[in-house]
């Protein structure tokens, strides 16, 4: 049976094509079947047997799917990814790549581990979304970081109604509210005032954006809540947008329903790695404080 692999590249960065054509030219060798989306192709300049694929089903049949690039790369994978429960290995060719397992100096070492197959799936929790009004469907997605409704217009205040498990929670006037995952805890979530959350928890963060309220600290839920969130009828239209990547315009009086998703994200881990490891390299925390280690 022929093992398959996608590459999925960021081509804005001249560099980041020699990564590319270095990968696939080293699993072609090992016997792989090697796939780059088509739209790509004609800036990589990969070697000769490469498969150029289109992107609806670019990832059926796939044993793995790479990600080269920063975050925005990675959750490009993980659209194609996620609907044939493809694992997923983000390589960081970008400059924070919370997302991503393997840095550049790792390249080597991670198509090794591919080949012998020696790396562990693990699954991330997502998010499904979908917003109505007047009793239509007009928007239907998902979300590995965040689902986020904003205010549409930079001058007005949005008015929002937001609703926990059936049960109404707070009326907030904001700029929007942020719905995360703990793998989005560090995105938006995290600069809207958030905690972080180790990935391996199972909750749903709830965090208003610039809230005009009392009560608008950031919420931490069960797993299997479900959040609504109503733009108020005569407020200003809003915005709906996920990981960043998909939006919709959301009209006065539209209802947005936000819960755990049924298909979560399948991520490749190379090898034994803490988050605390990861949130202070990538935050570049100051570990000693400012004051420096006394001992």
């Amino acid at each position: 049976m022929t093992r398959s692999a996608l590459l999925v590249t960021h081509t804005g960065r001249r560099h980041n094509a020699r990564h590319a054509q270095t990968i696939a030219h080293d699993l072609l060798r090992a016997g792989f079947e090697v796939r780059v989306m088509a739209e790509e192709a004609g800036d990589l300049e990969l070697p000769a047997g490469v498969i150029r694929a289109e992107e609806e089903g670019a990832a059926e049949g796939a044993e793995i799917v790479l990600a080269l690039g920063g975050d925005g790369t990675f959750l490009r994978a993980a659209d194609l990814a996620r609907p044939v429960k493809a694992p997923l290995l983000g390589i960081n060719l970008g400059k924070v790549g919370f997302l991503a397992e393997a840095e550049t100096g790792d390249i080597d070492q991670a198509v090794r581990d591919i080949v012998a197959g020696t790396y562990a799936v693990h699954e991330r929790l997502t998010l499904d979304v979908r917003a109505e009004y007047d009793g239509r469907l007009i928007a239907q997605s998902w979300a590995l970081n965040e689902v986020t409704v904003e205010k549409g217009q930079r001058a007005q205040m949005l008015e929002l109604l937001v609703d926990v498990d059936g049960r109404p929670l707070a009326r907030y006037g904001c700029d929007g509210v942020v719905c995360a995952t703990p793998t989005g805890s560090t995105a938006y979530a995290f600069s809207a005032g958030g905690p972080v959350v180790w990935p391996e928890v199972e909750a749903l963060l709830l965090v208003p954006i610039s809230a005009h309220a009392l009560f608008s600290k950031p919420l931490v839920t069960v797993p299997t809540s479900t959040f609504a969130i109503t733009v108020d009828p005569y407020t200003s239209f809003a915005v709906l947008c996920c990981d960043g990547r998909r939006t919709w315009d959301l009209p006065p009086g539209a209802r947005v329903t936000v819960e755990r998703g049924e298909l979560p994200v399948r991520l490749v881990r190379l090898g034994p790695r803490r988050f605390t490891d990861t949130l202070v390299a990538k935050f570049a925390l100051p570990v000693e404080g400012w004051r420096g280690n006394r001992r």
